[in-house]
């Protein structure tokens, strides 16, 4: 009876590690209290597409909250530039942007997901609250690779 329960046993630690390992794609994680590793001190990441160069500079501290410079260099559009003020969960930055455009200051929130030592920029529906656009569900959030901002040397 002892083997047939241990057998059992393994076979279903065995699914479940096989079933974790295909969903860990681009699914950000829910655990609030997980640490970034190395996530403290000064760090900046860069993305360049084509024309198109997105700059991310954070300062984090122990309690993984953050603060930084965002900057959006999009082709023929107006450079977005700014501060980001939020906090790391598990593996998912959410920060408010406040930035200029067209000599027009705006707050939204944005979204990244750290995967292998880089951030993958979010998108979602927002919604206008308080002043600011805010994601109607973060649980809604899609990461798209395209967007993946790769760590770099800070200037």
């Amino acid at each position: 009876m002892k083997k047939i329960i241990l057998i059992i046993g393994i076979f279903v630690l065995v699914l479940v590690s096989c079933k974790k390992n295909k969903q860990e794609e681009l699914i950000p994680s829910t655990v609030e209290s997980a640490k970034i590793e190395e996530s403290v001190g000064k760090q900046c990441f860069q993305s360049i597409t084509n024309n198109d160069t997105v700059i991310l500079t954070l300062n984090t501290n122990s309690q993984n909250e953050v603060d930084g410079q965002l900057t959006y260099k999009i082709y023929q559009k107006d450079k977005n530039e700014g501060t980001i003020i939020g906090s790391i969960k598990g593996d998912t930055l959410i920060a408010d942007y406040t930035f200029k455009s067209e000599g027009v200051s705006s707050i939204r929130e944005v979204a990244f997901l750290k995967k292998s030592g880089a951030f993958i920029e979010g998108y979602g529906d927002l919604i206008e609250t308080n002043g600011k656009m805010v994601f109607k569900d973060k649980k809604l959030l899609k990461f798209d690779t395209k967007m993946t901002l790769s760590k770099v040397d800070c200037k």
